[in-house]
């Protein structure tokens, strides 16, 4: 190729189905071929992660530790265990409106299907609720063990475990030379460098009564978003829509709160926060979110008004 010839930069898109969630990759890259081996590298990571993490499956790490719960502790991969010790420092940072044994509720509790027709009895749900408290997950650091201090208890990755694997894949991708892209997780999403034009990458913000309209767009690069919502799963009863977030300390759902949207550096940190701002409601989750640096939110009530953060300017 003459020396002055530059090779003409594409943005590729795959849409893959993984972690139970539909994710795309889009890599910008000079080929077809070199795009496709990037996102199948990409794609290979997020099952890797997938394996450790998921409750479907037996053999995971995550299961045996809940099955060797108030028996003994688990050797763990050092990567599991540090993002179970990450997961901690987030659970005190939020007051416990985070918490990976979350696990240990019940599906007959809340199961957000159609033959829901009333809500558990606040007793009931207490009683559900009383095994979680992540101040009961015990690590080891020199012997890389997880031990569930109570019989029962249950881990489960469900609030960072896809922000981890977009984090993870954005990674591999860039340590392979790949400059530009965004792997989104089902609407989790990192981003690095430009678009193929020399744009920064648009994300839309989305409205929680039209989620195929967003309400509005931001310009990002180098940056990832996350969004937890009642408008992706949730039951109505009386004619009240009761979200699938459930409060960790009572055991019933959280109202209040549409969408709470999460734009900070780190998709594992997006993800992680944006369920627990959720729980907190506007005030609290303000408060908390402005206190950490380049972190910031977005909140949209029941009554449709916004709410941002003290570095967020809607345009």
């Amino acid at each position: 190729m003459p020396q002055n010839e530059t090779l003409l930069m594409q943005e590729y898109k795959r849409p893959a189905k993984l972690m139970g969630n539909a994710f795309q990759i889009t890599v910008v890259a000079e080929s077809d071929a070199r795009a496709n081996e990037q996102i199948d590298l990409a794609i290979g990571e997020i099952r890797r992660i997938e394996k450790l993490l998921t409750t479907f499956d037996e053999q995971s790490q995550t299961n045996q530790i809940n099955s060797q719960a108030g028996i003994k502790p688990v050797q763990v991969d050092r990567e599991v265990f540090e993002l179970i010790e990450r997961s901690l420092k987030i659970s005190a940072l939020t007051d416990g409106a985070f918490d990976i044994s979350y696990g240990s509720v019940d599906k007959s509790l809340w199961n957000f299907d159609k033959t829901m027709t009333s809500l558990p009895d606040a007793a009931t749900a207490a009683q559900m609720v009383r095994l979680i408290n992540y101040k009961n997950i015990i690590l080891d650091e020199t012997a890389c063990t997880v031990f569930l201090k109570e019989k029962g208890m249950r881990i489960g990755f469900g609030g960072i475990g896809k922000g981890y694997a977009a984090e993870m894949a954005k990674r591999l991708l860039q340590q392979n030379g790949v400059e530009s892209g965004i792997v989104n997780a089902s609407g989790d999403l990192c981003t690095w460098g430009q678009r193929a034009d020399g744009r920064p990458w648009t994300v839309g913000i989305a409205d929680p009564d039209n989620t195929n309209l967003p309400f509005s767009y931001l310009d990002i690069t180098n940056m990832a978003v996350a969004t937890s919502g009642s408008y992706e799963k949730y039951v109505l009863i009386d004619g009240k829509k009761y979200s699938h977030t459930i409060d960790p300390k009572t055991g019933l759902p959280v109202t209040g709160i549409k969408s709470v949207t999460i734009i900070c550096p780190n998709a594992e940190i997006a993800d992680a926060l944006a369920t627990p701002v959720t729980i907190m409601g506007i005030r609290a989750g303000m408060q908390l979110i402005n206190q950490v640096q380049h972190t910031g939110c977005i909140i949209i009530d029941d009554n449709n008004n916004i709410y941002c953060s003290n570095n967020i300017n809607l345009q």
